[in-house]
């Protein structure tokens, strides 16, 4: 029996989150995991004709050997607009392993990024900023905000590097602004004064290859010692590939949720 994901118009992170909805109600339907997952009609923004990319990055889930499948699983695509601490992190974790592990040319690409910039993730406070269209989605919270708690976190930890991430260039403007110390801005990160997304504004092919850069940097934003960030698939998957919410301040509808470990 197989799953065959639909999600074509959806960036990267969103056909991930969809993806993952399919494998969760297959699994509770059937008891079981799926014979094959068909993803041919996921990733449509990122491709220039209907090829199958999943693997470009990720690994093939036949070569992910000996994950424990537990279920009932509970989960949803709107779960991206939840408290990250109640995410069902050990059901959800095997599928993630299973379905979404980082292929070896992003593994790779995480290596020669980390090393290029000289990140030690204990010692590294990483910032996400979700801007552009996700205002459509829900509220943001403004610059200010974010600013504050960068503040909080690096005045405990003074020596500590900080990754900011965003895809807003008001944004990165902000932030040089107020001259902090230590500060990492991936030259492999595009960034817009637009609110329409990134991913609308470029062609296939560029969102294709910026996605290796872009998936292998939220990679490494999910291994620092802590992480400050809003509400979206992406942050949802940096709490999947961390495997728990530990250290995370999270922005969400106006409130800051936080985990300390």
């Amino acid at each position: 029996m197989s799953v065959i994901c639909r999600s074509q118009d959806s960036g990267f992170f969103s056909c991930c989150s969809v993806k993952l909805v399919y494998i969760v109600e297959f699994i509770n339907q059937h008891a079981k995991i799926p014979d094959y997952v068909d993803g041919s009609q996921q990733f449509q923004i990122y491709k220039k004709d209907n090829a199958d990319i999943t693997y470009l990055y990720f690994e093939h889930y036949d070569k992910i050997k000996d994950i424990t499948i537990q279920y009932p699983i509970k989960y949803y695509h709107t779960h991206q607009f939840m408290d990250y601490s109640r995410l069902d992190y050990t059901k959800i974790i095997p599928l993630v392993k299973k379905y979404f592990s980082p292929s070896k040319q992003i593994l790779n690409n995480v290596e020669a990024i980390k090393n290029k910039y000289q990140i030690d993730y204990d010692n590294t406070i990483a910032v996400y900023y979700r801007g552009t269209d996700k205002c459509n989605e829900t509220r943001l919270a403004d610059f200010d905000s974010f600013y504050n708690k960068i503040k909080v976190i690096s005045n405990l930890y003074p020596n500590k590097k900080i990754i900011i991430q965003t895809d807003t260039a008001q944004f990165i403007d902000y932030i040089n602004a107020k001259n902090l110390k230590n500060i990492i801005i991936f030259n492999e990160n595009s960034t817009s004064y637009s609110n329409k997304g990134i991913h609308i504004e470029k062609m296939p092919q560029e969102n294709g290859q910026d996605m290796i850069n872009l998936f292998s940097i939220f990679l490494i934003l999910s291994k620092c010692n802590y992480i400050i960030c809003g509400s979206s698939n992406v942050s949802m998957w940096m709490m999947f590939y961390r495997e728990n919410s530990k250290n995370v301040h999270q922005f969400l509808n106006g409130t800051w949720y936080k985990t300390v470990a």
